[in-house]
C-alpha cells in the first residue's frame, strides 16, 4: 500500500465523482481508477458502490475513510511538529543541567537568549552529571550543563567556566570567623559529602587521595542543598561551590589556602546526533556568553 493511494482515496471519498476527483488531483481518470482498484485489491474488499459516473462509499469504505482521515491528520501534525523543531526561530531545545545551576545560571541564560529568540521553547531536566550523560546518550537531551567528568565517544564536552570550592562550616563553629583555612585544620572534623558516583564526590575523592587526606565521613547526601543543610545543623563540615544553598546566616564559607580547589562546569552534547537549528543557536549562544564573560 502506497501513501499516494490513501491520498487519492481520501479525495475521491470526499468528492464522490471519479472525473472531478482526477481533475483535483491533476491525474488522469484511468490512473485514479487503477490506484483505487489496487487499494481495494490489497484490502480485499470494495470501498465504493458505482452509480454511473458517480460513486459512493459502501460500508467498508465508510469504516476505512475514518482511519485514513486519522492517518492523514497524524501525518500533517507530525510534519508540522518537525517543521517547528527544525525552524531556527520556532524550535525546541531539550536542556539538562545540575541542580545547583537552576537558581540563577540557567534561568539567566534562557532569559537572555529569549530576548532575541522568544519563539524557541525549552524542555528542562535537572539532574546529576552521570544521569545527564545517560539521558544525552539515549537522546532524551540535546545539551547538558554539567561538571567535568570522564566521557566516552560520542559524548563531546567543552569547558565553560570554573568556580572555587570552599570549606563550609556551621556559623557557630570555632573556625567560622576565619578568612582562610587549611585542610590540615579540618582533619579531625566530621565530613558531610555527596554520595559516591556524583561528579563533585569523584573530584573530592580524587583530591583526598592525592593529598593523603582521609576525611571522617558521617553523612552522604543526594543534593548539595542536603549537604549544606546538614552542615548548617552542625552535623559536620563540607567542601562545596558557592551558591544559594550556602545560607550566610547559618553557614560560614571559607577559602582553602593550601590547595586550589575548583569545580569545572562545561557543556556536553552527542557528536553525530542531529541537533535542530534552534538547539545549535542556543549552543553557540552559550559558548559566546561564557567566552565574553
Amino acid at each position: 500500500m502506497e501513501w499516494q493511494q490513501l491520498e487519492y482515496f481520501q479525495v475521491l471519498a470526499k468528492i464522490q465523482h471519479m472525473t472531478k476527483a482526477a481533475e483535483q488531483l491533476s491525474i488522469s481518470q484511468p490512473a485514479l481508477s487503477r490506484s483505487i482498484a489496487r487499494l481495494e485489491d490489497e484490502l480485499g474488499v470494495p470501498l465504493f458502490e458505482r452509480q454511473g459516473r458517480s460513486i459512493i462509499l459502501n460500508r467498508y469504505g465508510e469504516i476505512f475513510v475514518k482511519r485514513v482521515h486519522n492517518i492523514m491528520r497524524e501525518y500533517q501534525d507530525g510534519l508540522h511538529e518537525i517543521q517547528e523543531i527544525v525552524d531556527p526561530n520556532h524550535g525546541e531545545v531539550s536542556l539538562g543541567f545540575l541542580h545547583t545551576l537552576g537558581t540563577n545560571v540557567v534561568p539567566d541564560l534562557i532569559m537572555q537568549f529569549r530576548k532575541q529568540h522568544h519563539d524557541i521553547h525549552f524542555t528542562l531536566k535537572q539532574n546529576h552529571t552521570h544521569l545527564q550523560l545517560k539521558q544525552l546518550q539515549s537522546g532524551e537531551l540535546d545539551l547538558c550543563l554539567l561538571a567535568e567528568m570522564e566521557t566516552e565517544k560520542p559524548i563531546q564536552w567543552t569547558e565553560l567556566w570554573r568556580e572555587e570550592l570552599f570549606a563550609i562550616l556551621p556559623i557557630w563553629h570555632p573556625l567560622a570567623t576565619r578568612r582562610t583555612i587549611t585542610m590540615k585544620e579540618l582533619a579531625n572534623e566530621p565530613f558531610i559529602l555527596l554520595k559516591k558516583g556524583y561528579a563533585l564526590r569523584i573530584q573530592l575523592d580524587s583530591f583526598f587521595n592525592k593529598v593523603h587526606f582521609e576525611p571522617k565521613i558521617t553523612f552522604e547526601g543526594d543534593e548539595v542543598a542536603t549537604v549544606a543543610g546538614f552542615v548548617a545543623a552542625g552535623l559536620g563540615v563540607s567542601i562545596l561551590p558557592d551558591g544559594e544553598e550556602i545560607n550566610p546566616k547559618r553557614i560560614a564559607k571559607i577559602h582553602i589556602s593550601d590547595f586550589k580547589l575548583e569545580r569545572i562546569i562545561g557543556m556536553a552534547w552527542s557528536e553525530g546526533r542531529f541537533l535542530s537549528p534552534a538547539t545549535r543557536q542556543f549552543q553557540q549562544f552559550i559558548l559566546d556568553h561564557f567566552k565574553n564573560n
